[in-house]
């Protein structure tokens, strides 16, 4: 699959994880991340989203990484009701760029470091300003940073994998 292919694919799945976490937000509730830790449902959309915006960056570029995040937040709105969609919509476009800030200048010293790196920073962020905004309460952090912990882990450990799997295919 091309780096293009690859990108395409990343940006349809970025731009869908936000409508997703609203939705799942909405309509599931709270789930288990952890033995006896919950959140909200959409923590693992969320969690998906800080890595599939890395990946948006690194196959088509920042300009495209930076126009996927203000799509996000605009479908942030298409879905959910206005005070769950601005709650989301804001702290998704605080963390999406504090995120790129931190990607963009670690990405040359390996791609799971900055992933891991800018979903650090991306995570804690976004449960932040999320569950103040739209819960008023921080009832639901460690669950919030423990779901988003897993989905990074998982994304880092995948792209891992996938770059020995290209490495090994080149040098045959």
């Amino acid at each position: 699959m091309t780096r293009t292919v690859s990108g395409i694919a990343a940006l349809v799945g970025y731009a869908a994880t936000i409508p997703a976490a609203n939705l799942l937000i909405t309509y599931v509730g709270a789930v288990p991340v952890a033995p006896g830790v919950v959140a909200p449902s959409g923590v693992y959309a969320a969690g998906a989203a800080l890595v599939l915006r890395d990946l948006v960056h690194e196959w088509l570029g920042k300009w495209a990484a930076l126009l996927a995040m203000a799509v996000g937040v605009a479908l942030a709105y298409l879905v959910a009701a206005p005070a769950l969609a601005f709650a989301s919509a804001a702290a998704f476009a605080v963390s999406e760029l504090a995120d790129f800030a931190v990607y963009a200048p670690l990405r040359r010293r390996g791609m799971a470091l900055a992933v891991v790196a800018s979903g650090a920073v991306g995570l804690v962020v976004d449960s932040v300003l999320f569950l103040g905004l739209a819960f008023g309460s921080y009832e639901f952090l460690a669950g919030q940073i423990i779901g988003k912990v897993w989905m990074t882990l998982a994304a880092a450990l995948v792209i891992v994998v996938i770059h020995r799997h290209r490495t090994a295919r080149t040098a045959v």
